[in-house]
């Protein structure tokens, strides 16, 4: 059976605070099977009730599902906290929302560069101090095919010091790791983190947005003991 009242919140415009906002999906989509980084576990999705089977535990016509979800952290489009690479740093229950959500943004475009390595010199520009700087290399074109994993764009490690000199709030990437996975010493993690800067990889959608004059929201789940965890990031023009 139907629901009518949902069939009625669907059918109206749903509403936006602002009205004026436009809002712009940077995640990707986790579904069952989905390989992010190979050799870590794809998640499995499946019904922990399903509603055939919740039929019997409610009155005639009413039926729910509850999903359960195994999945590795680093699933998706997610969030890095200190945490994920320093024993002693802050975990995802400990990360401050002011670092997360609601921070002004700049979109900092080098698709069609032709080279993997991003340099600092692609970072010059006035005042990147508490903003979310978002990395638009054009990678996750390639999402879903075998050569997202290869050759991928990464930052060098003089770009990590000086975005973690500038105290810029958070960076972001639209590619399979921040940091080149040929270095085993994963320089820019180690960077960024050590700065209590979160690192959000894997993102989308950024080609959408301008240089500037938006902001940029990628909250995980308040997790204990976690380092990494799913987010739906998102970017919103005024």
């Amino acid at each position: 059976m139907s629901d009518p009242q949902h069939k009625r919140r669907s059918a109206s415009r749903p509403h936006i605070a602002g009205e004026r906002s436009h809002l712009v999906d940077l995640s990707h989509v986790v579904e069952d099977g989905l390989v992010t980084y190979r050799g870590l576990p794809a998640p499995v999705v499946c019904d922990f009730l399903s509603r055939e089977e919740s039929r019997s535990h409610y009155d005639e016509g009413t039926e729910f599902q509850i999903g359960r979800i195994e999945m590795c952290s680093n699933t998706g489009t997610y969030v890095d906290s200190p945490f994920h690479r320093y024993a002693g740093g802050a975990d995802l229950s400990q990360l401050p929302l002011e670092c997360l959500a609601d921070l002004e943004a700049v979109t900092v475009s080098v698709a069609g560069a032709g080279q993997r390595s991003i340099g600092r010199e692609h970072f010059r520009r006035d005042d990147l101090r508490g903003k979310a700087v978002l990395v638009h290399t054009g990678w996750d074109r390639h999402w879903g095919r075998d050569n997202y994993f290869e050759n991928h764009p990464f930052l060098t490690a003089e770009a990590a010091t000086f975005l973690a000199d500038e105290d810029v709030a958070l960076v972001g990437i639209d590619s399979l790791n921040i940091d080149d996975t040929d270095d085993g010493s994963r320089p820019v993690h180690s960077i960024l983190l050590g700065n209590m800067i979160p690192v959000c990889e894997h993102l989308t959608n950024l080609g959408e947005l301008p240089e500037s004059g938006w902001r940029f929201s990628a909250v995980p789940v308040k997790v204990r003991g976690m380092g990494s965890f799913p987010v739906r990031a998102y970017g919103v023009l005024t």
